[in-house]
């Protein structure tokens, strides 16, 4: 008796496995259209149409597979990278950071976010507590919001003095220099996006509940204190843009854009080679005539409810 599925059946399969893969995106995409009837009415101009969503998958996947192509030459070639992400509360961070990850194994592409400090990490040296989570040979790590916490939301909530923000400004230029003469590669980005879009995406969180987790009382506050954050950027980038690290920013307005434009421009600054693979083969099962598997209790099982 041959048990090998026909070449119709394989087909099928695979069609169903592509599906599924490309699910997880559509997910995440659509899970807005939920809450529409609720969403408060809100005057705000016209903005320019997003990327035809077909459009956007074929980018976004052909983007991913670059991606996993820089994962192998770093692992291959021992390389050190880090990304930072920085910019305004629901500039789309997260969104772009998602998108990079995806696909990527998490034990060579890790995510940093540190929640607010400790008593006894406020009595270290400022840097201190990002130290650890440096990548080593063959790792890549993307910070999502990073040191630059003081310059922005610790200055303009007075969490840090005056001093302590000079301070910061005197030693980031050189602390980065460590890193990149250290053989770390660093990358910096800023979300821009506007006022008007901001209080769209907080309204959302609000009236999402599957969303209202991103919404802090510090988002809050950030509404209030825009112009202030504003300031605060703009002397931010002055200061510590850097030939070693220059800041690049995001047009974030438009999700869809800034996700394939940031990802295209951090695979563009990165000179990463085909890494040569050895083919693989699939071994065959070691069938053993004495073996027999043993019936588990049913009560091991999860319930199938769908």
């Amino acid at each position: 008796m041959n048990d090998k599925p026909s070449d119709d059946a394989q087909h099928e399969w695979v069609e169903r496995e592509l599906e599924d893969s490309l699910d997880e995106e559509l997910e995440m995409e659509l899970d807005d259209d939920r809450i529409y009837g609720d969403f408060p009415k809100v005057e705000f101009k016209t903005r320019e149409s997003t990327l035809p969503r077909r459009d956007y998958f074929k980018e976004l996947l052909r983007l991913q597979a670059e991606l996993v192509e820089l994962q192998d030459w770093i692992i291959h070639s021992k390389y050190k990278l880090v990304v930072v992400f920085e910019g305004r509360d629901a500039a789309g961070k997260g969104g772009v950071i998602k998108r990079i990850t995806q696909r990527l194994n998490p034990r060579v592409c890790r995510v940093v976010a540190l929640p607010a400090p400790t008593e006894r990490e406020k009595t270290q040296w400022y840097f201190q507590r990002y130290v650890p989570h440096l990548p080593a040979g063959g790792e890549m790590v993307l910070f999502d919001r990073s040191w630059y916490n003081r310059a922005g939301v610790e200055r303009v909530m007075n969490f840090a003095t005056d001093d302590q923000v000079e301070q910061f400004f005197q030693d980031v230029p050189e602390f980065e220099r460590m890193l990149v003469r250290s053989g770390i590669m660093l990358i910096k980005y800023w979300f821009s996006i506007t006022d008007e879009e901001q209080q769209l995406r907080f309204l959302m969180r609000i009236h999402d509940p599957i969303k209202q987790w991103k919404l802090s009382p510090m988002d809050l506050e950030s509404r209030v204190r825009w112009e202030q954050y504003t300031k605060a950027k703009e002397e931010m980038l002055d200061r510590t843009n850097i030939p070693e690290a220059p800041w690049f920013i995001v047009e974030g307005n438009d999700k869809k854009r800034a996700r394939l434009n940031c990802i295209n421009h951090l695979l563009s600054q990165v000179n990463y080679k085909d890494v040569p693979n050895d083919p693989v083969s699939l071994p065959d099962r070691v069938f053993n005539p004495d073996y027999e598997r043993r019936v588990l209790p049913t009560d091991l099982y999860v319930p199938e409810k769908f």
